[in-house]
């Protein structure tokens, strides 16, 4: 997740710096293509760290969280925009990379059940 997660973010932050419109729809369309690479590993992990009966509820639950975070996103960015032109780009990019790391940090050394040996 994390190693496709940051390289996205910082396509993000670039996007309100690019000199022409070329270069930002470039961007943007490069954060697009690594900004979901993560779901089948996510998806993947938890169903792997869950007991059995657990695995339903665990997906519906994190799959909703994802919903739920990203519907107040257009809210939130309308209010940072007011600060300055650039500011939800460089904001939200910024966030997404701390919380990429903290996963990472928080999660690197938690294995999966098969994995154990």
């Amino acid at each position: 997740m994390v190693f496709t997660h940051i390289p996205s973010s910082i396509f993000l932050i670039l996007i309100p710096f690019s000199p022409t419109f070329t270069l930002a729809a470039a961007l943007y369309l490069m954060r697009q293509l690594l900004s979901e690479m993560d779901i089948p590993a996510r998806q993947s992990y938890v169903v792997a760290m869950v007991n059995p009966e657990e695995k339903p509820i665990a997906t519906s639950t994190t799959n909703a969280a994802k919903i739920v975070a990203s519907s107040f996103g257009p809210t939130l960015a309308s209010k940072i925009l007011l600060l300055t032109m650039f500011s939800p780009f460089v904001l939200s990019g910024t966030l997404k990379i701390i919380y990429d790391l903290l996963l990472y940090f928080n999660f690197r050394y938690l294995k999966p059940p098969e994995e154990i040996k």
